[in-house]
């Protein structure tokens, strides 16, 4: 190919990725920014937008994957198809929060302030309304919750060298541990997780909170553990929760029996549709499968939006998993200690097998 034209395919296959990840963004949430846009196009790591904003990273374009001509060739196209869609722009503040308040977060290696404009642009659905666009502001322009460490194991905080045991609470900036009072945080409060009212409560009135987290070496994880919120918000939320108790829990009641009639209703409609794309299936396997795939909370495959849809995908995967724990081996496999991956490659051929013969209608009796 000739390198002109090799260089305009590049361009067109750029700027069609630019408009697919802005098109997906709009759907979900209404309006996109440049960060939807390059997060979308597999360009900006989420770990590493994390870091930027939290300050652990000069400016944004020191992690976003590729040159800064194809940046800008990249936003320009972003612009243009917000301009095209008839989307309307409105600047919002990127800031981190810091000991002394707020610090605006830097986008461009140049600084340059009409490119950090370009940046900070969102370019919001018309179908919004004004009170809701209003509160979709107000809620972009907030600086991510600050997040302070039970430490699982001693540390020692790097400014005034105070000694922190194992359970202890610390705060990380620029990459330094720092004890809740060095962090200006020991005014705080703090509010374990469990009580969902309360939490939201709290989380309302405080002028200034912090999300707990510990990590977790069996799930690999930071979980959170609850929140640090001022006395008076705290002890504002309790009296409230205490005066509405007994209608929460009336509240609750009703919820949890709407939550079962939908449940039910789910369960019906999702072991029909799973005997529409396997005619072949018994009934009261496919009754079991739903209910097993559709349990509110199990995170598996029927209580995704597809899987609620009765997307044929979502549900051919329901029953294929079915089939995997059900009808093979595979359980005994994993408990032997084979990798889960060669497992299934061991019982594919049977669960292929399985779900071509309930593909085909039961014969009659």
């Amino acid at each position: 190919m000739h390198p002109v034209a090799k260089k305009s395919r590049n361009r067109e296959d750029l700027e069609a990725r630019v408009v697919r990840a802005a098109e997906a963004a709009l759907a979900d949430h209404q309006y996109v920014s440049a960060i939807d846009v390059f997060v979308g196009m597999g360009l900006l790591p989420p770990a590493h937008l994390e870091s930027w904003r939290k300050g652990r990273v000069a400016c944004l374009e020191r992690v976003v994957q590729g040159n800064l001509k194809k940046i800008s060739f990249a936003m320009a196209a972003f612009r243009r198809w917000a301009s095209a869609k008839g989307l309307q722009p409105s600047e919002t503040r990127y800031v981190r929060h810091t000991r002394g308040g707020t610090l605006d977060l830097i986008f461009s290696v140049s600084g340059d302030p009409q490119i950090e404009k370009a940046y900070r642009t969102h370019f919001i659905s018309p179908a919004l309304s004004a009170a809701k666009r209003q509160k979709l502001e107000e809620r972009l322009s907030q600086p991510p919750d600050r997040v302070v460490f039970q430490i699982v194991r001693d540390s020692q905080c790097s400014e005034c060298g105070a000694e922190l045991e194992k359970g202890e609470l610390l705060y990380m900036e620029a990459g330094q541990p720092l004890c809740l009072a060095c962090a200006r945080l020991d005014h705080l409060e703090f509010l374990p997780a469990g009580d969902t009212a309360l939490t939201r409560r709290a989380a309302k009135y405080t002028d200034g909170k912090a999300v707990v987290v510990r990590f977790s070496r069996t799930r690999g994880r930071y979980e959170r553990q609850g929140l640090l919120v001022e006395k008076t918000a705290l002890e504002r939320a309790e009296q409230e929760c205490t005066l509405d108790a007994e209608e929460r829990a009336r509240e609750r009641e009703r919820g949890a029996a709407l939550r079962q009639k939908q449940d039910r209703e789910l369960m019906v409609r999702m072991a029909d549709a799973i005997q529409r794309i396997f005619p072949g299936c018994p009934p009261a396997e496919a009754r079991a499968i739903a209910s097993h795939t559709a349990q509110r909370g199990s995170g598996r495959v029927g209580r995704t939006a597809t899987g609620r849809n009765l997307d044929e995908q979502a549900l051919t995967l329901a029953v294929a998993a079915a089939v995997r724990h059900r009808h093979t081996d595979y359980d005994s496999l994993l408990a032997s200690g084979l990798d889960r991956g060669l497992a299934r490659d061991k019982v594919r051929d049977r669960v292929d097998e399985m779900l071509a013969r309930w593909r085909e209608p039961r014969p009659s009796v």
